[in-house]
């Protein structure tokens, strides 16, 4: 594979770029793994819906105290369940984005419940907003090829993938990068319902990780994309670790703190486009390996 070189190009002024994230999942993966027979857990559920009661609110007061424009990724169902919810984020200039109708998941929903679920989420926005949504992020972080050509055939951005560290250009569909390490969930994700493999992370050690991630991807005029839950990061010290990470990422010279659409829409009339563009690269099935017939 060639490698691609060069620097990324941000706007005038700008060496870096920072977005801040929240999935807005509450109840909704809860509802989407519930199986028919089994029983109705309050446990899980009231943890998820402090999200949208408390949460969310603190994250928006968050935003305000520094001057942030978010992108909220939101599940179709949870704007049905919240009516409340897109309006404000939209009232208080933050950025709206779909993130599939149940919080759906890429191998257990077919290309005909993907593409009904992308147009019913598009609606809903539209009717509770009037504004209609530029970007897609895919629950759970994976796509399919048939899920980037639907999220293309409607002019979206698509923030799911991670094969940069910057914006880039994946079979022309404009990709803003996500990342793992980077996530709330992967560290602080407990519902305490037998399914956990660990208690939660320190606070602190997560917050020297993310900071270190941001100075160098700073150092280096990269971009990082932040992504929190709000039933995760909504609870008082998560509020406050991320107070810290901001007071850093905010101080730093040269940052541009943006929405990710706003980071999409700059990719796509730059020079980066064509620079940082890669196709859809698809594995091919590879016969077993036969140990008898290696010499």
């Amino acid at each position: 594979m060639t490698q691609i070189n060069g620097a990324y190009e941000w706007p005038a002024g700008k060496t870096s770029a920072f977005c801040f994230t929240v999935d807005v999942d509450a109840e909704a993966p809860y509802q989407w793994n519930l199986s028919e027979t089994a029983p109705v857990a309050l446990s899980q559920i009231e943890q998820r819906l402090f999200g949208p009661r408390v949460g969310i609110w603190r994250l928006l007061d968050l935003l305000d105290r520094y001057r942030i424009k978010g992108s909220f990724f939101v599940p179709g169902l949870i704007a049905k369940n919240h009516p409340d919810l897109l309006p404000a984020f939209v009232e208080r200039g933050h950025e709206i984005g779909l993130h599939g109708y149940f919080h759906e998941l890429a191998t257990e929903a077919g290309p005909e419940e993907f593409a009904r679920a992308l147009d019913e989420s598009i609606a809903l926005f539209k009717s509770q907003t009037g504004v209609a949504p530029k970007g897609f992020r895919s629950p759970a972080w994976e796509m399919t090829p048939f899920m980037l050509a639907e999220v293309k055939r409607r002019g979206l951005y698509d923030s799911s993938l991670m094969g940069f560290d910057h914006p880039y250009t994946i079979d022309g569909v404009t990709q803003v990068p996500v990342l793992w390490a980077i996530d709330d969930a992967v560290y602080f994700r407990f519902t305490g319902s037998g399914q956990d493999r660990a208690p939660p992370s320190p606070q602190g050690g997560i917050l020297d990780a993310w900071l270190d991630e941001w100075h160098v991807l700073h150092r280096e005029g990269r971009f990082m994309m932040l992504t929190v839950h709000d039933w995760i990061s909504g609870r008082a010290g998560r509020v406050r670790m991320l107070e810290k990470l901001l007071d850093v990422v905010t101080a730093s010279k040269g940052v541009w703190v943006a929405t990710v659409g706003e980071v999409a829409a700059h990719h796509a009339n730059s020079v980066n486009a064509q620079r940082f563009a890669v196709p859809m690269r698809l594995p091919q099935p590879s016969a077993p390996l036969r140990f008898r017939d290696m010499p």
